[in-house]
Parts: structure tokens; sequence; C-alpha cells
């Protein structure tokens, strides 16, 4: 199986620039993505339990990777929720996989969201940890538009293994990552 695009790019031209503008000593200092998570609440899953098969369905079609259902840990009434119900679905990348999926959204998915002006910079978490959230799932070319139900977002999580935002927002724009607004 031949290497994904985007880890040749970060070995080849991410590590060098990153090493040289943070001056680190080492290579193995240079923040690298660790996994993506991907995460699908289906809030309407209490009322119809099909709902949480066909999203673990959509997030295993446009991963390549099986997801798994995520179950309630708390019963909360006013949502007439109880404890252990199915209620959404998630699903984490590693390797070359990740790579893959990265390599497609950047690529192929963000691109097609309707009006984009890039993606926000303000979801770093303070830890090195960015987390992106998409509104349709119509966005990936893998799901077909006449086959769903319901338009419903996700959230992506990039783990980094960055110490500081800033660390891991330069990693991700070294990536290609499109962030709108310009960081200080």
């Amino acid at each position: 199986m031949a290497t994904a695009r985007l880890k040749e790019k970060y070995q080849n031209e991410v590590v060098p620039a990153l090493k040289e503008k943070f001056q680190y000593k080492n290579v193995m200092q240079v923040p690298k993505i660790t996994k993506i998570s991907i995460n699908k609440g289906i809030g309407a899953a209490v009322a119809d339990k099909k709902l949480v098969d066909i999203g673990v369905e959509e997030l295993s079609t446009i991963t390549g990777q099986k997801a798994v259902p995520t179950i309630a840990k708390k019963s909360v009434s006013n949502f007439k929720l109880r404890e252990g119900m199915p209620i959404g679905a998630r699903v984490t990348l590693r390797g070359e996989k990740m790579y893959e999926f990265l390599d497609r959204l950047l690529t192929v998915a963000l691109p097609r969201v309707r009006d984009f002006r890039g993606v926000n910079d303000k979801g770093f978490d303070g830890r090195g940890n960015y987390t992106l959230g998409v509104k349709e799932q119509i966005i990936f070319p893998e799901i077909s538009i006449d086959k769903i139900k319901a338009i419903s977002g996700m959230d992506i999580t990039f783990v980094t293994t960055a110490n500081t935002d800033e660390e891991s927002y330069e990693l991700l724009k070294a990536f290609g990552m499109p962030f709108a607004n310009i960081k200080k």
C-alpha cells in the first residue's frame, strides 16, 4: 500500500518548516497529529432508534472505518433520555486512514461547503487540539444526497502532540487547513 500523500508532505515539508520556525533541537519535538476523532450526536434518536444505525452507517462510509454508537451515561428526564440509550455515533482514525481522511477533508469536502470562507480558528482547546464543526454530512462525496433522510452535522477533533495552540495552528496550517481569521 502506498503511503498517504499528506504523510509524505508531513515528513518532507511540514517537519522542516516547523523545526525552523519554533527552533526545535530534535525532530521528535515537532508536533504531529496523533488521531482524528469524529463524533455525531443524534438528538432525535430518543424517539427513533434506527437513526443511530443510519448515523453509524454514514460515519463508516465517510471514514472507511467501522463507527460505533455512543451510549448515554446519564438519564435526563427533560430530554426523555435514559441511561444506556444510544444517542450518537463516533469513530477514531489513526495512521494511514487518518491521513487519507484528512486529505479528503481538505481537498474535497471543505471546498463543497456552501458559502465557505475558511474554518474558524477559535476551535483550539488550549492544549494543542482543534475541533471543527461540520453542519452538513452531504459535503462528503461518499454520501448520496438522494438516500439521506435528514441533514445532520458532526464534530471533527484533531488531536496533536503540540503543547500550545500556536504550534497546533501552525501544524494544521502547514497541512493546508483553510483558516479564515488571521491569528496574531
